[in-house]
C-alpha cells in the first residue's frame, strides 16, 4: 500500500470494529463524567487510526488523556502535563507514552525518532504501539465510574 492511499474497506472495519470493541469491554455499565474536549479529540484520533496515521494517533493520545484529567480529575488547567498525567492517570506506562509523543514531536537532530522509511518498514511495530495508546486512552476515559 501506498502511504497516502487509502486502506482497503476491509483494514479500515477491522480497525473500526476493534476500538468499538475495546470501548465496549472498557465500560463496566456505570456513569462516566467523559470530557467533551477530549471526546471530540477522540473521534478525530478514530479516523486517523482505522487510515492508518499512525504517528496522528500517538501525538493525539496524550492530548486526549491530558484533556479529560484536567476536566473531570484535575481540574486544573494550570499543572503540567508529566505532574498532571502522574497524579491523576491510575494506568500503567503514561511516561512510555508522553515520552513516545514527545520522540515524535520533538526533534532531536543527534538521534531523530523518525526516518520517512518508517512510514513503510515499521508498520507492524507502529501498529501495536498505537493499539496500546488506545487502550490507555480508554482506561482513562472511564478509570473513574460513577461520576
Amino acid at each position: 500500500m501506498d502511504a497516502l492511499e487509502c486502506p482497503q474497506n476491509e483494514i479500515w472495519n477491522t480497525r473500526k470494529d476493534w476500538i468499538e470493541s475495546e470501548i465496549e469491554e472498557s465500560m463496566t455499565g456505570f456513569s462516566y463524567m467523559v470530557s467533551d474536549h477530549a471526546t471530540a479529540l477522540f473521534m478525530d484520533l478514530q479516523i486517523c487510526y482505522c487510515a492508518g496515521a499512525f504517528l496522528s494517533v500517538i501525538i493525539l493520545s496524550v492530548s486526549i488523556i491530558d484533556a479529560h484529567l484536567r476536566e473531570t480529575e484535575a481540574l486544573d488547567t494550570n499543572i503540567g502535563t508529566a505532574k498532571l498525567l502522574n497524579d491523576f492517570y491510575t494506568g500503567q506506562d503514561i511516561n512510555w507514552l508522553r515520552q513516545l509523543r514527545n520522540k515524535y514531536v520533538h526533534i532531536n537532530l543527534n538521534s531523530p525518532a523518525l526516518k520517512i522509511d518508517d512510514q513503510y518498514d515499521n508498520r507492524e511495530i507502529m501498529e501495536v504501539d498505537v493499539r496500546k495508546a488506545i487502550k490507555m486512552i480508554l482506561h482513562a476515559l472511564f478509570q473513574s465510574p460513577g461520576t
